[in-house]
């Protein structure tokens, strides 16, 4: 069963990327960049990176394509040049603890994380990293009481409940992962990823008819049926 919530936290995390990532490259219709104008604008940032070696503005852009390619060593290693340099960079911590976190180096991403919320204490996308890394390393103790944290302190984000209600399901919580979920359905009614996390629970619960209520609802915000037949299947 995949993770919807971690799918939601990433792209939380990645809105943060987006607001410092470059936009030179011709997009397609749909608006994302093909690969091969990632790359075309990843030779682009080194060429000119060559001519400007100290450049920390320039270090970031490169670092960002990195980022969109999956690159995640190359992007560590370019963060590291930033925070050489600058040690405070706050673009610097926060985006290499999130290429440790993707190359599973968490006790690296948990302490850039840490050093984030020293200078922006509070922060809303490190304290979301921090419990994600502190769940993924098994830390479960630090990871409930950050994110416990993080839903007290932003009561009205949806991201918060239903990360919340990830890890509880995965310790088999589940009436505790439900109410979560629906909390985060109260704040963003819309979110397939998390109507179909709740009907999976509520399978789970034999709660079948109100499963195939939100399973109904997915197929209303436009996923196709026969994409859901796993979950319909176990309704019957």
């Amino acid at each position: 069963m995949r993770k919807p919530y971690l799918k939601c936290i990433v792209a939380t995390l990645l809105l943060c990327v987006s607001a410092v990532l470059p936009t030179t490259a011709q997009t397609k219709g749909n608006g994302y960049l093909t690969r091969e104008n990632l790359r075309d604008s990843l030779r682009q940032a080194m060429e000119t990176l060559s001519f400007h070696p100290d450049s920390v503005d320039l270090m970031l852009r490169k670092a960002s394509w990195n980022l969109q390619l999956e690159q995640w060593q190359y992007a560590k290693d370019e963060y590291d040049k930033v925070l050489r340099k600058e040690p405070y960079n706050v673009a610097g911590l926060f985006y290499r603890a999130y290429a440790n976190d993707k190359l599973r180096r968490y006790k690296f991403a948990r302490l850039d994380y840490l050093n984030l919320l020293r200078i922006v204490p509070g922060n809303f996308e490190a304290q979301l990293g921090l419990a994600l890394v502190n769940q993924k390393d098994q830390h479960y103790t630090d990871a409930l009481d950050g994110i416990n944290r993080l839903v007290t302190a932003f009561p009205d984000s949806a991201v918060a409940w239903a990360a919340r209600a990830g890890m509880e399901k995965e310790r088999n919580q589940l009436e505790l992962a439900e109410y979560d979920y629906t909390e985060a359905l109260k704040r963003d009614p819309n979110n397939s990823d998390y109507l179909l996390e709740r009907a999976d629970i509520r399978i789970k619960l034999r709660k079948i008819s109100d499963a195939r209520h939100d399973l109904d609802a997915v197929v209303k915000l436009g996923t196709p049926r026969i994409a859901l037949r796993e979950w319909y299947n176990q309704c019957k």
